[in-house]
């Protein structure tokens, strides 16, 4: 079961919004879809993402995968542990594997997420 506190898209990222910032990383199902991730990619503090939009490539031992970005706003931390760590992708996505955090220029995208209930119930259709 993914963390109830969590919204998620299709692609398989979720967000955690607190106080207008919203942090971001790929779900439990997504990494175990991808395998141990060996390198990950991520955007400059400072850049504007739009919704939908590719921030950085995640690479696994069987891919490589485009993140989108699951709100509009600006990257304002990075998580660069992953850059010498991108295990903790794998080892822990909801916590120690979260990629960026975003200030949120249009709150109002989060009513298009899933809930956690939600997001278990396309994940049914997908695994189906």
């Amino acid at each position: 079961m993914n963390p109830e506190e969590l919204k998620f898209t299709k692609e398989h990222e979720w967000t955690a919004i607190k106080e207008g910032v919203g942090r971001v990383g790929i779900t439990d199902y997504a990494q175990k879809q991808l395998g141990d991730v060996v390198f990950v990619e991520l955007p400059a503090i400072g850049r504007t993402l739009a919704q939908g939009e590719v921030f950085g490539v995640v690479e696994s031992v069987k891919a490589v995968s485009d993140l989108f970005s699951p709100l509009t706003g600006e990257v304002i931390a990075v998580n660069q542990a992953l850059l010498d760590s991108p295990q903790l992708i794998n080892s822990d996505p909801y916590h120690e594997g979260w990629m960026i955090q975003i200030k949120l220029s249009k709150p109002e995208e989060m009513d298009v997420l899933m809930s956690s209930e939600e997001y278990e119930k396309f994940l049914e259709g997908v695994k189906g």
